[in-house]
């Protein structure tokens, strides 16, 4: 047993036995690895192991230096863990043609783990020491998704001076002169580039951002003809359970595990996540998601800033669990506020007479819930109230089916029940001049959303009202969203025990995109949220209450503007 693979196993033993920490599915491909190993071994088994190879690759990867970070100039010495999936790749071959056994490969670690390195010295590995002309397509969803695993090819040969004079680049793509082999960017605006090519290497880079499986399957149904084919996912998790990405690391997962029935010999997986109920504020957990950045301390480091700002900006924790700890998250399951801090910020009573409010409206459909939402300006932050209204056949139904005390509600002025089968927007119209007019309010601005609600803001706006249009977009509500709910940590918004309200609170599931943008979602909370989504629409105005204008008034911010 040469030196390389005597690194292998002791690493396994380490990983085994606990020295080293790792979670259940790295433990599962170290038993898997052993045991195939050992089967070898045997007459009677179809593949063999190629000794010589680790020893090879591991040279390889020493030809190449680091192009970036504390280790830049210096050459590549790979770690235990990328040598131990590099044996797995490599040196088990088929004796009836010496081909590799795996033709599929899936590694699914946290991001900063030298993933783009790794791949670019097995790309170039492959394509320069092979005989045969190899195609090999880096596959990203997005074009500068694959460019950047392509570059990071290109830089790593070209720091070689073993490569040097041996490739050229033109055209978007490399070429090996020895063997004609090529490797080229892919993303989905050029999807077709591999079909039909007789590709022999898939790349598919960050797997969990690919909407479909399209370029997956372009790659993989030109591979028919290869004599030893590869199709490598290396990925973070995600936060969408219904891609493609989700259901391959499921499958992979049953791979893995020793007890389950699903076999597949031509696939190599390798998981490193944190099991279920680990604590992310463990750093000995660490890396179990991370084998490589949590071993120096400069990547602890990056993981306790990520940590940080994860657990003082909640719109952060999504990417902290998916791309630091490398768990896969629903993010259709999370609340908006936490009950104690909306608890916090209430208080017993407060005399708004006179004072300046910005109301919101939020019409929802006839049969359900209607709110309007008040926003007022205080010496200390804003307070908001809120009313709702439902029509009274809606009531006897949702009696029935909701566990609320609706007749409290009402009882406590919180909510009115209008007659009939619909709510009457007239009543709604009427209620809010009657409490303007009975609490000497001024109104600066009456907030809408837009759908359905363009008769009412007419209506409102011949009786005085200046009118706004909330649109219901990332681009509109995301901020006021963060900060009215930084305002409610902070107590610098308060409102009173309105059991609506609180109710609502908690109904409260957030939509978010992928740069953190988020707004509440109807579509995805569980009850009605719709006195929230009345609130938000004043406070997407009123949180300018304190940008003064060059005279000293209160300025008003077009919808426009922001």
């Amino acid at each position: 047993m040469n030196w390389v693979l005597e690194r292998v196993f002791n690493y396994c033993d380490d990983i085994l036995s606990g020295e080293i920490k790792a979670c259940i599915k790295h433990k599962w491909a170290v038993q898997r690895f052993i045991k195939d190993y050992e089967d070898c071994q045997n007459d009677d088994s179809p593949f063999y192991f190629d000794e010589e190879v680790a020893e090879d690759f591991y040279w390889w990867a020493n030809e190449f230096e680091h192009v970036e970070g504390v280790l830049a100039g210096e050459k590549v010495q790979l770690t235990d863990f990328q040598l131990f999936i590099s044996v797995n790749i490599f040196c088990f071959k088929k004796k009836r043609n010496e081909a590799r056994r795996f033709r599929k490969v899936y590694i699914q670690l946290a991001r900063k783990n030298a993933k783009s390195q790794f791949l670019a010295i097995i790309g170039s590995y492959i394509a320069f020491l092979g005989d045969e002309k190899q195609r090999m397509y880096i596959a990203g969803w997005q074009k500068d998704q694959s460019d950047e695993v392509y570059t990071a090819v290109r830089d790593g040969i070209g720091s070689s001076e073993l490569l040097d004079g041996k490739w050229k680049e033109a055209y978007g793509k490399i070429e090996v002169f020895k063997n004609g082999s090529v490797i080229v960017p892919l993303s989905r605006e050029t999807r077709k580039t591999g079909d039909g090519k007789n590709p022999s290497v898939g790349i598919v880079d960050e797997y969990h951002i690919h909407e479909t499986s399209e370029i997956y399957d372009v790659l993989d149904s030109g591979m028919v003809a290869r004599k030893e084919p590869l199709m490598f996912v290396i990925t973070t998790a995600g936060f969408e359970l219904s891609r493609p990405c989700f259901r391959e690391y499921e499958y992979v997962s049953r791979i893995l595990d020793p007890d389950d029935d699903v076999e597949n010999e031509d696939y190599f997986a390798i998981i490193c996540e944190l099991d279920e109920g680990d604590d992310i504020k463990d750093e000995s957990n660490w890396i179990k998601a991370n084998p490589i950045v949590a071993t120096y301390e400069e990547g602890l480091e990056s993981i306790r800033s990520a940590l940080k700002a994860a657990l003082d900006v909640p719109e952060k924790m999504r990417n902290f669990l998916t791309k630091t700890m490398n768990l896969w998250v629903d993010m259709k399951i999370g609340g908006y506020i936490p009950s104690s801090k909306w608890k916090a910020s209430e208080i017993n009573e407060i005399d708004l007479t006179g004072f300046d409010v910005y109301i919101g409206i939020d019409l929802s459909k006839r049969i359900d819930l209607t709110s309007a939402g008040f926003v007022f300006p205080t010496d200390y932050g804003f307070h908001i109230e809120q009313h709702s209204f439902m029509p009274e056949e809606a009531l006897v139904e949702r009696r029935s089916k909701d566990k609320v005390d609706y007749d409290l509600w009402i009882k406590e002025g919180w909510l009115d029940v209008t007659p009939g089968a619909v709510v009457d927007y007239s009543y709604v119209e009427n209620w809010i001049e009657e409490e303007v007019e009975k609490n000497n309010w001024k109104p600066v601005l009456l907030c809408y959303d837009p759908w359905g609600a363009g008769q009412f803001a007419q209506n409102m706006e011949s009786k005085g009202y200046v009118v706004v249009e909330i649109r219901q977009v990332f681009g509109v509500l995301s901020e006021p969203t963060k900060e009215f709910r930084e305002g409610i940590y902070k107590r610098t918004i308060t409102h009173r025990k309105d059991k609506v309200l609180s109710w609502a609170i908690g109904n409260v599931v957030l939509d978010m995109d992928s740069n953190e943008n988020i707004k509440i979602s109807k579509k995805k909370s569980r009850e009605r949220i719709d006195p929230v989504a009345a609130v938000i629409n004043a406070f997407v105005q009123a949180k300018f209450v304190n940008v003064e204008s060059g005279d000293g008034n209160i300025s008003f911010i077009s919808i426009h503007d922001l």
